[in-house]
């Protein structure tokens, strides 16, 4: 009985953390719209930058720097580190393109993918048997693509590359021994010197909008504290709740951004999107039931 009340309360702790992420990461299009006239690009390498510098400040404040030291001290490890960092560099800056091109319903399509990608990639790469179920929601969501590209003559392309990078993200970061404030840190550690290097060409071309006006510098500055908050937040969850649970919290972030779509930024949504959307939500329903149905069989075997 005694263990019963301590974990309702560390589970209900979890549950607010990961709501608390997926929220912050589901409102990152208002965040990201407000950057006036700054490219992606630009965004982009300050959000490196000042994530790098916060964490530095973060984690000397947790006293957490053996894991980090650890893994800078074996570089033939760095590889697959490199790897996630390329590849979190390109989700970031595909995701603020969508917002500056007001294409946030694609950003939102392609977070709803993510999870279809994880269990195609996992089919593919580990070599993991795939239920009956996640086939069909990977059968449907590949239908959802198909009919888009045939019916409006057009491939999702900021949908497919968000959903595949982070995807392949997670493949990657699966096989680095590195816990998620760690990871980030390491990862812009690696692309902290291509960042400077490109602040540094900007600044002598003159094109940098930082300094420029107190608001825009302002708000590049945030970007590296808003890119860690949701971070700090989604590890306080994982430590607390079964993946599952983790599993069903994730389609917070891409339904607030759907809705921000629709009702701030005012993105039409016509009837073969809508089409599209019904089918990957269907094959995200039954992936969760099938995912739900396993865990008996999981909790067996381990």
């Amino acid at each position: 009985m005694l263990r019963s009340t301590q974990s309702d309360p560390d589970a209900a702790k979890g549950v607010a953390f990961g709501v608390s992420a997926y929220v912050m990461w589901g409102c990152f299009p208002l965040f990201f719209a407000l950057f006036q006239g700054v490219p992606a690009y630009e965004i982009l390498i300050h959000r490196v930058i000042w994530s790098c510098v916060f964490l530095i400040g973060l984690i000397s404040l947790l006293k957490r720097w053996s894991p980090v030291v650890q893994a800078l001290s074996q570089p033939r490890r760095l590889g697959r580190v490199l790897g996630c960092a390329l590849l979190i560099a390109l989700n970031w800056g595909i995701y603020i393109y969508s917002v500056e091109t007001h294409q946030v319903l694609q950003a939102s399509l392609g977070y709803f993918l993510t999870p279809l990608v994880n269990v195609a990639l996992g089919v593919l790469v580990l070599r993991e048997s795939m239920a009956r179920l996640q086939l069909v929601a990977l059968g449907l969501a590949t239908l959802a693509i198909v009919i888009q590209f045939l019916l409006l003559g057009e491939l999702p392309w900021i949908s497919l590359v968000l959903a595949f990078s982070f995807g392949t993200y997670g493949l990657f970061r699966k096989q680095v021994p590195l816990d998620g404030l760690s990871g980030l840190f390491v990862e812009t550690l690696l692309l902290l010197p291509l960042g400077l290097l490109a602040l540094s060409w900007l600044s002598l071309q003159d094109l940098s909008h930082f300094g420029e006006q107190e608001k825009t510098t302002m708000l590049l500055v945030t970007s590296g504290i808003v890119t860690a908050l949701p971070l700090m937040a989604f590890a306080g969850a994982a430590r607390r709740l079964r993946l599952a649970t983790l599993g069903f919290l994730m389609y917070i972030n891409p339904s607030i951004q759907f809705l921000i779509a629709l009702s701030v930024f005012k993105e039409p949504l016509n009837t073969i999107q809508l089409v599209t959307f019904l089918l990957i939500w269907t094959g995200l329903a039954l992936y969760s039931w099938s995912a739900w149905q396993s865990r008996p069989r999981e909790a067996a075997a381990s």
